[in-house]
C-alpha cells in the first residue's frame, strides 16, 4: 500500500525529488551501508533491553513483553513544517480543554445545539460523578497525546485525540539519547531542537496547577503497578522528576487531605499524575472493587485539595464519536476554523452514514468508538471476507458504537527491514503540556512505525515500532543536546 505514498525523505515514487533540506540525510543513507546501519540499530535495542524498556503485546502466546522495537532511520519535521503544526496543536488543545470545563459545568455547547446531548450524557466516557467540580486553575487536559498522519508535503491531519493518560514519553526521550550515541553524524549534519527537557516541563506544569495557597507543592506518579505494560515509563518519569512513583496502598485521605505514607511520616500531597484509568481511581465513586484506586480521592479533589493530571472524566475528549465533531468544537470555542483538519469519518449511529460504511466496507477503516491499541478495528482493504462479515453484523447491531474512516495513504520513511531499507508507514504523537500558564508544545513527538510491509497499524501491541523524530531548528536559535546528562553544544548543518 505504500506505493503511490509520499516518502518523506526520498519523496514520492515517480514524483518530485527528495526534500532539497533533507538532502544530507539521504546522503547519510546512500553511503551507511545496511550491515552498519542494523548493527547500531542492534545496539540500541540491546540497550534498551538492558533498561527494561518493554511493551505489553496482549493475546501473543510467545510472550506478554517484548523490548519496543526501534528503527534507525530518523523522521524529520522542517522548521516552518513545525511553526504550522504547533499552532494547530496548541489551538485543538485549547479547545478541548474549554469543551471539558464547559460538559462539565455550564453546558453550552449542549444548549446551543452544536452536539447531541445524548452523545455525551449517555457515552459510557462521559464521568457525572465529576460534574460541577473544576479543577485547580480550570486546567483539565493537561498532558496531551495528538495523534497526527500526513498523506502530502503540506497535509496533516488529526488522527485521534488523547486526553486521558497518553503513553510513548519516554520511548521519545529514550529514542532521542540512543540517536545521540549511536549517530552523533546527523546532529552534526542538522540543527535539531532536543526533547530532554520534558521532565522538567512536566515537572513545572505539575507544580503550576497546584492548589490556590500551595507554595512548595509535593508532587507524586500514580501508578497501577509493576504489572501495567506502561510502568517502565511510570518509573522513569517518576525518577526523571525527582518525585515519588507511588501505589495506592501509599496513599491515604483524612478530612479530605491526600497523604503519602513515608518511613518519617505522612507528607501531605498536592499534585498527582496518576496513570490509573478513571474506573479504578476512587472505590467510593467509581469501580468498588478496585485496588488500584485511593478510597476518598475524589471527594478531596472536589474539595479543592489536590490537584490530579489529568483530570478525571478527560475520557470523554479520546472518544472517536466526539473526535468527529473536533471542527466544530474548536469553531464553537476559538471563534475560528481548525487549523488541523479531521480525517473524514463517517458517524455510524448516523443512518445515512451507515449504509455508506455498510456498502463500502472493504475500503474503510472502522473504529470502535472508545477503542484504543489497534483493537477493535478493521481495515477493509486488507480484511479477509470473515473479518468484514464480523464488523458488518457488529455495525448493524450496534451503529453507535463504530466511526468510519477512508483508507489514507499514510505517508513513509525509509525504515529498515529484513532485506534492508524499505519505506514503512508512519504516523506521529506530539506531545502538549497544559499548566496554569498556557499551553506549550514539546519540540519532538512519538513517530510510530508499521514494521509489516503494506500494514497501515502503527500501534506496538499489533507489531509496530518508532523512531526518532527530529524537529529541525530555526538558524538564529540556540542549539544544545544533553549526552548522558551533560549539556554539550552542536554544530550547524554541514
Amino acid at each position: 500500500m505504500g506505493q503511490d505514498a509520499f516518502d518523506e525523505i526520498m519523496g514520492t515514487t515517480g514524483g518530485p525529488p527528495p526534500r532539497a533540506e533533507l538532502a544530507a540525510l539521504g546522503r547519510w543513507l546512500s553511503v551507511t551501508s545496511d550491515t552498519e546501519l542494523r548493527r547500531r540499530q542492534q545496539s540500541a535495542e540491546a540497550a534498551f533491553r538492558q533498561l527494561g524498556i518493554t511493551f505489553a503485546v496482549y493475546g501473543d502466546s510467545d510472550a506478554s513483553e517484548r523490548i519496543i522495537p526501534f528503527d534507525i532511520v530518523p523522521r524529520v519535521f522542517l522548521h516552518d513544517e513545525w511553526a504550522r503544526l504547533s499552532e494547530g496543536l496548541v489551538q485543538r488543545v485549547e479547545a478541548i480543554n474549554a469543551f471539558l470545563d464547559d460538559i462539565y459545568g455550564e453546558r453550552r455547547i449542549l444548549s446551543e445545539g452544536v452536539l447531541p446531548a445524548d452523545l455525551i450524557l449517555s457515552n459510557p466516557q462521559f464521568r457525572p460523578e465529576i460534574a460541577g467540580i473544576r479543577p485547580p486553575h480550570g486546567v483539565w487536559a493537561h498532558i496531551c497525546g495528538i495523534d497526527l498522519v500526513r498523506t502530502g508535503p503540506d497535509d496533516f491531519f488529526v488522527l485521534e485525540d488523547n486526553a486521558r493518560t497518553p503513553s510513548g514519553v519516554s520511548y521519545m526521550l529514550e529514542n532521542r539519547e540512543a540517536m545521540l550515541r549511536l549517530c552523533p553524524e546527523l546532529f552534526r549534519e542538522f540543527r535539531v531542537a532536543a526533547v530532554d527537557s520534558y521532565p522538567d516541563r512536566l515537572l513545572e506544569v505539575m507544580k503550576s496547577v497546584a492548589p490556590h495557597g500551595v507554595g512548595a507543592p509535593t508532587c507524586v506518579v500514580l501508578t497501577p503497578g509493576h504489572y501495567n505494560s506502561a510502568y517502565y515509563e511510570h518509573s522513569f518519569l517518576a525518577d526523571s522528576m525527582g518525585i515519588e512513583l507511588v501505589e495506592a496502598v501509599d496513599l491515604v485521605v483524612d478530612d479530605d487531605i491526600v497523604w503519602m505514607r513515608t518511613i518519617a511520616g505522612r507528607v501531605k500531597v498536592d499534585v498527582i499524575y496518576r496513570r490509573v484509568d478513571d474506573d479504578f481511581l476512587d472505590p467510593l465513586v467509581f469501580r468498588p472493587d478496585s485496588m488500584l484506586g485511593v478510597p476518598g480521592l475524589i471527594a478531596a479533589y472536589a474539595a479543592g485539595n489536590v490537584a490530579i493530571i489529568n483530570a478525571p472524566g478527560n475520557g470523554i475528549a479520546d472518544d472517536k464519536a466526539i473526535y468527529s465533531y473536533m471542527p466544530d468544537i474548536v469553531r464553537f470555542y476559538s471563534g475560528g476554523e481548525a487549523k488541523l483538519p479531521n480525517v473524514e469519518t463517517w458517524r455510524c449511529r448516523e443512518p445515512e452514514a451507515l449504509k455508506y460504511v455498510l456498502d463500502h466496507l472493504d475500503e474503510v477503516v472502522v473504529k470502535l468508538v472508545d477503542g484504543s491499541g489497534g483493537y477493535g478495528m478493521l481495515v477493509g482493504p486488507t480484511a479477509s471476507k470473515a473479518e468484514i462479515a464480523a464488523f458488518r453484523a457488529a455495525l448493524v447491531a450496534e451503529p453507535h458504537r463504530y466511526i468510519a474512516q477512508p483508507t489514507l495513504a499514510l505517508s513513509t520513511v525509509p525504515t529498515m527491514a529484513e532485506r534492508g531499507l524499505a519505506p514503512r508507514h508512519v504516523d506521529f504523537r506530539p506531545f502538549v503540556l497544559t499548566g496554569s500558564k498556557g499551553v506549550q508544545v514539546v519540540p519532538g513527538g512519538l513517530t510510530r512505525v508499521a514494521l509489516r510491509e503494506g500494514s497501515l497499524v502503527v500501534n506496538s501491541s499489533q507489531g509496530g515500532g518508532t523512531k526518532d523524530s527530529f524537529v529541525l531548528m530555526d538558524d538564529a536559535a540556540p542549539m544544545t543536546q544533553t549526552i548522558g546528562g551533560m549539556t554539550q553544544s552542536m554544530g550547524g548543518g554541514a
